[in-house]
């Protein structure tokens, strides 16, 4: 069972940047790929980037290609999420979540999400 703790939100305004991190816990970090999705009031949520065990393949919603960027620290169990230039329809709850990256398609494992953090981008 991974455990898994979100932070770095908070209140920017738009054309901002934000990086999200989220500390991993309970399993080798190396073993799983990694991905973040982020949920806005009102709405599903939805897939946002993932990144491989090794860092050495990524993958992009549309929506945040060339804004967004997924990193990992293997060292240090953490997982990244550079936000640039943000926008106010990327207001939401982001989550990070343990998967599988496999012919380029991430699957997120199954089970409970952690709390998130919360990303506000003021107009």
């Amino acid at each position: 069972q991974v455990q898994l703790v979100e932070s770095g939100g908070g209140l920017v305004q738009a054309g901002g940047s934000l990086r999200l991190s989220c500390a991993a816990s309970g399993r080798t970090f190396a073993s799983y790929a990694m991905g973040w999705f982020r949920q806005a009031p009102g709405k599903e949520r939805e897939f946002v980037a993932a990144i491989s065990r090794s860092g050495g393949s990524t993958n992009y919603a549309d929506s945040v290609k060339g804004r967004f960027t997924i990193s990992r620290d293997n060292a240090k169990n953490t997982v990244y999420l550079q936000m640039n230039s943000l926008k106010p329809e990327d207001t939401a709850v982001y989550y990070c979540k343990s998967g599988t990256f496999y012919s380029g398609s991430y699957y997120p494992d199954f089970g409970s999400w952690g709390q998130g953090t919360q990303v506000t981008v003021s107009s």
